[in-house]
């Protein structure tokens, strides 16, 4: 199952695949927009000390062919082979990119991406919209850099120049205006014949056709060929066109009634008096006419408009039931929203109330919260931490009784606990106070310690904090989406609600405790407040919600 990378995810090649011949693919469209897409074969400076190493359309490939541009197809608008294992000593990067032929920016673009195939098969995939960029002309889509070893990062980086721009960003020189050059030439002969440019349907099933030889380096394999129309240019549709019953021997077919377009089908008969329509097929509904007067509504960009009542919708294979999305049929294609997602960090969320942690990246320890496992794959081992240990950071000295398993190892653990919504913090040298009761795991790399707020009116007498400090990841539980303010003097938070600070700022008791309080105008019903001051830039998190 291919990873999806996004904006600055970095991996080793050797964790995505085993193989060193590559296909590259890129995918970017938008309404009136022309894309010339690029390869930069950079030096350890990541400057393009050798034009022979720009790779684009009137130099389609390296020297020593390491590095090859084999065109559309697959679904791809451009598409490049990279052997990793014959690029020279002298290239330490391949900065691939696309920028605009002519007026237009990078904002007006559809949704894209860039991909990394091995085998036929696809690894990893970089995926983008235009919202991402404004007036840019230009985006540098992904590298492959050479850090002792190869490695993948998603970089979705704009820039404002164009072509011209970019080469000399990277310290090439860009050439008087000549006439335009000949067509580029036959692309390599292992390469597959172009395809349309529609991306493959997950899960759906090729149509029959010819068999072709599959392309040595592993492309993948070419999607459904489907008719195409320009964008924003389809005609609308009035109404889906269904097939008419051949008028009897010997008689004309019936004209067309008053307001119905040549060619549509006639609407169904009225049934006799007193008698019920037939119903349609099993597992099919009714066909719907759109309002009086009314056009059915055009299909969103980039999709395809509905076939007609009874038809199989273009590029779907025969024998697929009706109703089935473009995306696939059967199990597989219900449980894809939910598959894992890989996204090339230690720590990744799998969604807001699930956190995954890929012990084999870092090779540090995790301690996490007793119970708070749910699901773990690979070898990994997990290590009570008693009361012997510095781990049970509270317990019979707090009274909250949090109890924290040391998971070490080689494989990726999910947590969760009871549906809270879990949020990671990097900490790179800074230091978080956090509630007890809010962490669920973090790094073993931090420094942690345990401080007491002490108070009347706070439940237990005292409130207790764990402050973090170093560099690793530290997991936050809230119930509901939290809200981060900024520290004024004026700020004051409920202890029950407050979620964690800065490390700076300063916490003092305020204590409300008056007699039927309610009665009192202006009162907000909480007799225990936290004030907090500190120096701008400090912070409280605070959930809706109170323990």
């Amino acid at each position: 199952m291919a990873r999806e990378f996004q904006r600055g995810h970095k991996a080793k090649i050797s964790d995505l695949t085993p193989g060193t011949d590559l296909y590259v693919g890129v995918q970017i469209a938008g309404p009136g927009l022309t894309f010339d897409i690029s390869c930069f074969g950079l030096d350890a400076d990541e400057q393009l000390s050798d034009d022979r190493y720009f790779i684009f359309f009137n130099q389609p490939k390296s020297p020593e062919e390491s590095i090859q541009l084999l065109g559309a197809q697959a679904g791809d608008t451009e598409s490049f082979r990279v052997t990793l294992d014959r690029i020279p000593a002298n290239i330490h990067k391949l900065s691939f990119t696309a920028t605009l032929d002519g007026a237009g920016q990078m904002s007006q673009v559809g949704p894209g991406y860039i991909r990394i195939v091995a085998g036929g098969e696809e690894v990893v995939k970089y995926a983008f919209t235009g919202s991402e960029f404004t007036t840019e002309r230009a985006v540098m889509l992904g590298d492959f850099y050479l850090k002792d070893v190869w490695r993948f990062a998603a970089v979705g980086q704009g820039f404002d120049g164009g072509l011209d721009a970019l080469l000399k960003n990277f310290g090439g020189e860009v050439a008087e205006e000549e006439p335009a050059a000949p067509a580029q030439g036959a692309v390599p002969s292992f390469a597959p014949p172009a395809q349309a440019a529609a991306p493959p349907a997950f899960g759906v099933p090729a149509a029959p056709q010819a068999p072709q030889p599959a392309p040595a380096f592993g492309a993948p394999a070419a999607p459904v060929p489907a008719p195409q129309q320009p964008v924003h240019a389809a005609p609308t549709i009035a109404a889906p066109i269904a097939p008419q019953a051949p008028a009897p021997y010997g008689q004309p077919p019936e004209p067309p009634q008053f307001g119905q377009v040549p060619g549509q089908g006639a609407p169904p008969a009225a049934p006799p008096y007193g008698q019920h329509p037939p119903a349609p097929p099993y597992g099919q509904q009714p066909p719907v006419a759109p309002p009086y007067g009314q056009q059915p509504a055009t299909p969103p960009y980039g999709q395809q408009p509905p076939a007609p009542f009874g038809q199989q919708p273009p590029g779907m294979p025969q024998g697929v039931p009706q109703g089935v999305p473009q995306t696939g049929a059967g199990l597989r294609a219900a449980l894809q929203p939910y598959k894992e997602t890989a996204t090339g960090q230690r720590w990744a969320s799998q969604n807001q109330q699930l956190m995954r942690v890929d012990l084999t990246m870092g090779g540090t320890p995790v301690l996490a919260r007793q119970g708070s496992m749910v699901m773990y794959q690979g070898k990994v081992d997990f290590g009570y931490k008693g009361a012997g240990f510095a781990g049970r950071v509270v317990g019979n000295a707090t009274g909250q009784e949090m109890q924290l398993m040391r998971c070490t190892g080689r494989g990726q653990v999910f947590l969760a606990e009871e549906g809270s919504h879990l949020h990671p913090i990097e900490l790179q040298g800074d230091g978080i106070c956090v509630s007890a009761e809010s962490v669920l795991a973090f790094d073993e790399s931090l420094q942690y310690e345990v401080r007491r707020i002490e108070g009347h009116g706070i439940p237990g007498g005292a409130l207790f904090t764990m402050l973090f400090q170093g560099t690793g990841t530290v997991v936050v539980k809230t119930h509901g989406v939290p809200v981060v303010l900024p520290v004024t003097p004026t700020t004051f938070a409920d202890c029950n609600a407050v979620v964690a600070w800065s490390s700076a700022s300063q916490v003092i008791i305020s204590s409300q405790v008056r007699l039927r309080r309610n009665a009192y105008p202006g009162h907000s019903g909480e007799t225990v407040n936290l004030q907090f001051r500190g120096a701008p830039g400090n912070f409280i998190v605070v959930q809706p919600y109170e323990v």
